[in-house]
């Protein structure tokens, strides 16, 4: 399903994050971002995944990332799992699936021998000049970061 490649240039989007402040990949234009995508807030990976980015947060800083998740879950979801896990960055709810959809991370995927649609779990790293960097489709939870620098 994912079909965005290094140097493409990276869907724009506009959001309210958890705290309500607008986020717009346009807004971060000279700086590096990483944009992840998740299934669900308070689920044991998707925990371990933020866990683990706000872990490491400051040396992502260092190097120079802004972090936004982004999954479909609501606002009200993203503010209660970024206070509980005490998150720095910025999560976006995407509960109509626009940006998940325009990068591509929404398809088929199975559970204890279910199939069914949902999110893929994919991050990109966008360059300053809005390209995407890298793309990440096989992501280890417990070592994201390591997979990000």
């Amino acid at each position: 399903m994912i079909t965005l490649k290094p140097g493409e240039t990276a869907p724009l989007f506009t959001a309210i994050d958890q705290h309500g402040k607008e986020i717009s990949l346009n807004s971060l234009k000279g700086k590096k971002v990483v944009l992840y995508f998740y299934p669900k807030d308070n689920t044991p990976g998707c925990t371990v995944e933020a866990c683990n980015l706000r872990d490491n947060y400051t040396d992502l800083m260092n190097n120079g990332y802004v972090i936004i998740g982004v999954s479909p879950d609501a606002p009200t979801s993203h503010v209660k799992f970024a206070e509980k896990f005490d998150l720095p960055f910025s999560l976006l709810p995407d509960t109509e699936k626009e940006i998940i959809q325009s990068y591509g991370v929404w398809g088929p995927k199975k559970f204890m021998g279910k199939s069914y649609d949902g999110v893929l779990r994919t991050t990109f790293v966008i360059d300053e000049s809005g390209l995407i960097e890298k793309v990440i489709t096989k992501v280890d939870t417990k070592n994201h970061t390591e997979q990000i620098l």
